[in-house]
């Protein structure tokens, strides 16, 4: 509690200058994957408060634009939620991992419904299943949000997911081309389903599905995101490591613990 006061507290003083705006000469500026992105500005937020320095976190540019942006040398430091390439370790990029996130499946509220199978939910983005009646909720259409192919979400999906190796994802499915895009759909959307990175935020106003019985922060959940940071080596600035040297402390992965998130190590 006593770090989420001072989270506000900071936002409000420092006028958001960590979640918007342009970066001054003397921020440092991390860009890339939307997955994480409310839980890691929480942690430039501490960071500003403890430090009296500023990070930058833009909205999503996905992993591969932050990587093409650090490898290009026109950012210092990228946020990842995919391994770096056998490629672009050759060109000299690293990464540090910082954390895991489960790939949550959520829902809009009116749903009713509080758990899946790992074969409804597989039916469901298969198009086997289309209404939420045959899953026990009310009569009502099922709308599918999913994301494209690339995105690190379902890559994990694919990867974890009984089921999901080779399944081809229903056509009458809307893509949204962020995480935000995603949650923000299934939050307007009545009868909507989607997935992302968990966050305890999105209790507030989405119904986060228990799978097979556990919630996405429970030991036994069959699908996760490592989110790391990715800069390119011999490259590296005192901003950036004094950054990355606070994100893998004690005082910031008990606030990602918070969030959802399974710090690395744990």
């Amino acid at each position: 509690m006593k770090i989420a006061r001072l989270i506000r507290r900071t936002l409000v003083a420092a006028g958001f200058a960590v979640i918007a705006g342009q970066a001054s000469a003397e921020q440092l500026k991390v860009v890339g994957t939307g997955d994480g992105l409310e839980m890691l500005r929480a942690v430039a937020a501490l960071y500003l408060a403890e430090t009296g320095e500023e990070v930058l976190l833009p909205a999503s540019i996905g992993s591969g634009g932050g990587i093409a942006a650090v490898a290009a040398g026109t950012e210092k430091l990228a946020r990842i939620a995919r391994p770096l390439k056998d490629t672009e370790k050759e060109a000299g990029l690293v990464e540090v991992p910082v954390a895991s996130l489960r790939t949550a499946f959520v829902v809009h509220p009116n749903v009713g419904v509080e758990e899946l199978t790992t074969d409804q939910v597989t039916g469901i983005y298969a198009g086997r299943i289309t209404d939420w009646s045959e899953v026990g909720g009310p009569a009502m259409k099922i709308r599918v949000v999913r994301r494209e192919d690339a995105d690190s979400s379902l890559i994990a999906l694919r990867a974890g997911m009984p089921g999901w190796k080779d399944l081809e994802i229903t056509d009458k499915s809307k893509i949204a081309v962020t995480t935000q895009d995603a949650i923000d759909t299934v939050r307007s959307v009545e009868g909507a389903i989607g997935f992302g990175p968990y966050s305890t935020s999105l209790d507030a106003d989405t119904t986060v599905l228990r799978i097979d019985g556990r919630k996405p922060n429970e030991d036994g959940y069959p699908s996760a995101v490592e989110l790391a940071f990715a800069f390119t080596k011999g490259a590296s600035t005192p901003e950036v490591d004094k950054f990355l040297d606070y994100v893998t402390s004690d005082r910031a992965r008990q606030l990602m613990a918070a969030y959802g998130a399974v710090p690395i190590g744990d």
